[in-house]
């Protein structure tokens, strides 16, 4: 974010140019964070318990016999909210994910990283899970800057050893959640309980998943939020100095000075005392003082810290908090930009388009085509034979039985074999022909209407065409 002539030079430009997790050498620096308290963070294990809870109870939620959400992208079969969806509603996906980005970039226009430090699974797994373990076991961060510079002793062997076995635990049961997701709690559970070798493809999935998860939480960790994740990068273009977004008040803080015990009322300094606690939270090892970063994911850390310190010389809390850039130089509050009621109004319409589709869509869908390369057929009774292909898909999760009739009773349709029976979220194959009289047929393609019924309820109507000779 750029930053305002007559406020720069409160700030180190020299942080544009470097990283805090890569030396001048391109080494990788480990980050040891301190460890974060205060009535944000608070909030945020709270916000935790319930990511969690929705997180491990999903899988196990049942809608009339279906999924509360599935993406089983390997059998194209996707489930939400109980809905089974298949790649003929690709038009619906499509536009929910449209509906989905436009959602994130307005989110991110107006509250900027808000749902990667309280939402993201990420964050959540490597701050609120993985590093509290860490602190449990290894102690504060200069405790574990102590503990990873010293000899290997019997207490760091067993110290890193049992980390590192809870992370394995921990990654293992993650990669279980993650493939439920993706097929199902039923068949996440036979391949947990089954020997390897009767299904090798599930058990190499979970095992992958596993190190997954564990080489990020345990080596890329901050990597995935500076360097790997898309939305991140997405910060700098889609921010402005409207957006909200945690934000050290320079008008406030500077310029810095050290505080002494006996300092006169009367000073030039500002209300920053320049402790560097809040660089010592930060999980991606900014600085929030020289603005709004892409590596900032928004933790809250950092207002913790500095509030600590605020109380402790009697100073007003909200150094640094929750602001735009514009409201913290002109001293006004906060207010959506004319571009994030832009966004909200294209968000709205693309939400009602993706209601009219929904409403509208049917539990079973048909295509019909007429066999190619085959001409139509002069029946001895005097009517014209065309042969058809037909494949219905069943979206439900019952079996049903469907006919197939022309519209207005213009031709007759004779199956090639039994009724059309279709199985639960399955498809079924049918050949069929369409007699029509030929004193009907006027011209050599007849546009037709099949209806499809179950029962005698009409649940589906298909366009096709009837080849015959031209009278």
């Amino acid at each position: 974010m750029a930053i305002s002539s007559d406020i720069s030079e409160f700030y180190d430009e020299e942080y544009r140019d470097t990283i805090a997790t890569v030396d001048k050498n391109g080494k990788r620096i480990w980050l040891h964070p301190k460890k974060p308290k205060g009535s944000f963070h608070n909030k945020r294990i709270i916000a935790t318990i319930v990511f969690l809870t929705i997180f491990f109870a999903v899988p196990f939620i049942k809608i009339k016999g279906e999924p509360l959400l599935m993406m089983n992208i390997f059998e194209r079969k996707f489930v939400i909210f109980g809905q089974v969806f298949f790649p003929q509603d690709f038009i619906l996906f499509g536009i929910g994910m449209i509906i989905f980005f436009v959602f994130i970039i307005l989110f991110t226009v107006v509250y900027g990283r808000f749902w990667c430090g309280w939402a993201c699974p990420q964050t959540i797994f490597l701050e609120m899970v993985f590093r509290k373990i860490e602190y449990w076991i290894e102690g504060d961060a200069r405790q574990q800057q102590k503990l990873d510079s010293g000899p290997w002793t019997s207490e760091k062997v067993r110290k890193k050893v049992t980390k590192h076995a809870i992370f394995i635990f921990f990654s293992i049961i993650i990669a279980h959640l993650t493939m439920s997701y993706m097929i199902g709690i039923e068949e996440t559970l036979r391949i947990a309980t089954s020997s390897p070798a009767s299904n090798p493809t599930g058990f190499i999935g979970v095992v992958a998943f596993t190190a997954i998860f564990y080489f990020v939480f345990t080596r890329l960790r901050e990597q995935v939020c500076i360097a790997i994740c898309p939305y991140g990068r997405l910060q700098g273009v889609l921010m402005g100095k409207s957006t909200m977004a945690i934000m050290y008040d320079f008008v406030r803080g500077e310029p810095r000075g050290k505080l002494k015990k006996q300092e006169e009322k009367k000073t030039t300094h500002g209300d920053c005392i320049d402790c560097a606690l809040c660089v010592q939270v930060c999980p991606t090892g900014i600085d929030i003082r020289n603005g709004t970063q892409l590596e900032c994911v928004n933790c809250t850390a950092c207002i913790d810290a500095c509030d600590e310190v605020m109380f402790k010389i009697n100073k007003p809390a909200g150094l640094i908090r929750y602001a735009s850039e514009e409201s913290i130089e002109k001293g006004t509050p906060f207010r959506m930009s004319r571009r994030a009621y832009y966004y909200s109004a294209v968000l709205l319409m693309l939400i009602g388009l993706e209601a009219y589709l929904l409403i509208g869509r049917t539990m079973v869908d048909t295509t019909i085509l007429r066999v190619p390369g085959q001409m139509y057929q002069e029946q001895p009774n005097g009517k014209i034979s065309n042969l058809y292909n037909a494949q219905i898909i069943n979206k439900t999760s019952e079996e049903i039985d469907v006919t197939l009739k022309v519209a207005e009773n213009k031709g007759r349709i004779r199956l090639v074999g039994d009724k059309v029976h279709l199985p639960k979220q399955g498809r079924t194959e049918i050949i069929f022909f369409l007699d029509m009289d030929k004193k009907d047929i006027k011209q050599i393609k007849t546009p037709l209407k099949i209806e499809v019924y179950q029962g005698n309820k009409l649940i589906e109507t298909i366009k096709t065409n009837f080849l015959g000779p031209e009278q």
